[in-house]
């Protein structure tokens, strides 16, 4: 059982910065592939990026790459989001998932832990 809870969200005007925090629980964190996710609204939960187990393996969406960096801490129990040259299409709740499988997946459905979400806004 994992347990997630992301902080760090905000408002932010374009081309600005922020970095999301996720706060895992459980002893097993380190065994765990984590992706962030995020939905705008009216729209589907979108995949952001996914980190391997040992921090060795990240994957992102297209829209971005070269923009944002995730990463991890084991022995923290904790996995970052760095965005900067933040867009409004950037706008959106972004939660934090965690995955029991070594393979990265932009599948949601792929990841079987969730947080409660971190609100994001980008304002032009």
């Amino acid at each position: 059982q994992v347990q997630l809870v992301e902080s760090g969200g905000g408002l932010v005007q374009a081309g600005g910065s922020l970095r999301l925090s996720c706060a895992a629980s459980g002893r097993t964190f380190s065994s765990y592939t984590m992706g962030w996710f995020r939905q705008a609204p009216g729209k589907e939960r979108e995949f952001v990026a996914a980190i391997s187990w040992s921090g060795g393996t990240t994957y992102y969406t297209d829209s971005v790459k070269g923009r944002f960096t995730i990463s991890r801490d084991n022995a923290k129990n904790m996995v970052y989001l760095q965005m900067i040259k933040l867009e409004p299409e950037d706008t959106a709740v972004y939660y934090c998932a965690a995955r029991g499988l070594v393979t990265l997946t932009r599948n949601p459905e792929g990841y079987n832990y969730w947080g409660q979400g971190t609100q994001v806004i980008v304002s032009s």
